[in-house]
């Protein structure tokens, strides 16, 4: 890697971006130099994703200043800015599966011969030009190929070859390894080694520690929309590097040992035993009893909800065994799940929790109404008395129960999702981050309603980002980092014996 005694290919000064007056990037700087990767670390909602659309010309700054190769730059589209050669490979890959790998590369640029080269696309170009930009990065396989017969791994370095042929100085990689395995991983990183010492210079953005410390040179740091600082990879600890990301310090303690409950005493509900996913999800093996809140920690991309998903038959698990009841039970979709008395609230509430269209009446009743199957039709009575229980035992805020969902506060739609559910009886209740997004009063409510149904004999697997919430209600906590978990801790753990749990070297 060029040391700091080179000069950036891009700098950037003061970077603020504000969305109807609120501000959302201040004062954000950025400096990249040849021949490095550079990882760009922050939690959700940090301003990583805001930044890159400035720089990429997705989105205009408010202010501030960039420069490439010394020059003020301001691209104003994302073609644009690859015409500077500043090139972006995002998290899902933004390619067209039908058609061939040498036309994912060359797509809006072909070239061309006949009428002053604008009249036939030039193919032996095109397939010739293809095949030394995938040998640039390494990979040798048929062109003409459909992109879809190829693994996401493969389709991966074909859009990092695509961005390559526009002669790039800056390579920006937007979580490039969220779909991959760990010799996925492995490979992407001997191609990006490769490119690196040819002098490119990449941003890499990831919330996979272990990867950030395998491939980084630089690390910088944005929290809420500022800059924190910048370091060399190799003199940031892990435990320096959360602190940033926090905002605060947190003690490095002995953490306890988990707790050991009587088996004789607590009957244990579902027990995984290295359930996993290829390029999802690491083997776990995790025990929740009968009654219990167990909480799962980690920071975005740990693994929560890919365990979420699998535990609900969203997901199919590829490794490992899951028992209920101590029998072996096979989930290949939600229906399973729900058979077996397992309801899940999703993080996404607006995508993936409400009917926005539908009465609250109409999204409590849905779930019961799909357990019950087309022979057993909820009357309107049935759902109206059900509705009107859920809504006073829950203290749901809405004009009437025929309102529409989707003119309801967060809080409000959310209590209404956790209400559905709940009309189902179950036994295991699975909150991805319950309480994103509403306000103080009604975390409250929801988190004090979590307590009351582990009371109440219902298990409760609950993951949030917020850690005062996940150490709050938390009978045990699993902790996760890098879509394996890590080490469980007792109830009564502090939050900074889980972010110290989540900072260790993997043992």
């Amino acid at each position: 890697m060029t040391g700091t005694s080179a000069l950036p290919v891009l700098e950037l000064t003061g970077i603020d971006k504000e969305f109807a007056g609120n501000p959302v990037l201040r004062g954000v700087q950025l400096r990249l130099y040849p021949g490095e990767i550079h990882a760009l670390m922050g939690q959700n909602g940090a301003g990583k994703s805001t930044l890159i659309k400035v720089l990429t010309g997705v989105l205009e700054s408010s202010g501030g200043q960039m420069l490439l190769m010394g020059q003020s730059i301001r691209p104003d589209s994302p073609l644009a800015a690859q015409k500077l050669g500043i090139s972006t490979v995002y998290q899902e890959v933004n390619l067209c599966p039908n058609l061939s790998v040498a036309e994912n590369v060359f797509a809006g640029r072909y070239p061309r011969y006949g009428w002053t080269q604008g009249y036939r696309i030039d193919w032996s170009t095109v397939h010739r030009r293809a095949r030394e930009l995938l040998a640039r990065i390494g990979l040798d396989i048929d062109v003409t190929q459909l992109l879809s017969t190829f693994p996401v791994a493969v389709q991966q370095l074909v859009a990092i070859a695509r961005a390559l042929g526009v002669e790039s100085k800056v390579l920006i990689l937007d979580e490039p390894t969220s779909s991959l395995d760990e010799d996925e991983v492995q490979k992407l990183f001997e191609v990006l080694r490769r490119l690196r010492g040819e002098g490119l210079a990449i941003v890499f953005v990831s919330h996979f520690l272990n990867q950030v410390y395998a491939i980084s040179d630089r690390i910088t740091v944005l929290r809420n929309g500022e800059w924190v600082g910048e370091w060399m990879a190799n003199a940031l600890p892990p435990q320096a590097l959360i602190s940033a990301m926090l905002g605060r310090e947190f003690a490095v303690q002995n953490t306890h040992a988990v707790q050991q409950r009587d088996a004789a005493q607590e009957v244990v509900l579902l027990e995984t035993q290295g359930l996993g996913q290829a390029g999802r999800l690491q083997p776990v093996d995790l025990k929740l009893h009968a009654g219990e809140v167990l909480g799962l920690a980690g920071l975005l991309g740990a693994g929560r909800t890919e365990l979420a998903r699998l535990l609900f038959g969203l997901e199919t698990s590829d490794k490992g065994s899951l028992q209920i009841d101590g029998q072996t039970a096979q989930l290949s979709n939600p229906a399973d799940a729900v058979q077996y008395g397992i309801a899940l609230c999703p993080e996404e509430r607006k995508t993936d929790g409400i009917v926005a269209e539908l009465s609250v009446r109409e999204n409590i009743a849905l779930a019961l109404q799909a357990r019950l199957g087309l022979r057993k039709f909820l009357s309107l009575a049935e759902q109206t008395t059900l509705a009107e229980y859920f809504v006073k035992t829950l203290g749901i805020k809405t004009a009437s129960i025929e309102t529409p969902i989707g003119l309801l506060s967060g809080g409000n739609q959310q209590k209404a999702v956790i209400a559905r559910w709940l009309a189902t009886d179950p036994r295991l209740l699975i909150l991805d981050e319950p309480t994103r997004g509403i306000d103080v009063a009604a975390k409250q409510e929801i988190m004090e309603e979590i307590l009351r149904l582990a009371r109440g004999g219902m298990s409760v697997l609950f993951i949030s980002s917020e850690m005062s919430e996940v150490v709050r209600v938390s009978d045990r906590i699993a902790v996760l980092r890098d879509r394996r978990k890590v080490g469980e801790l007792p109830g009564g753990s502090s939050e900074d014996e889980v972010y110290a749990l989540i900072a260790a070297d993997h043992v």
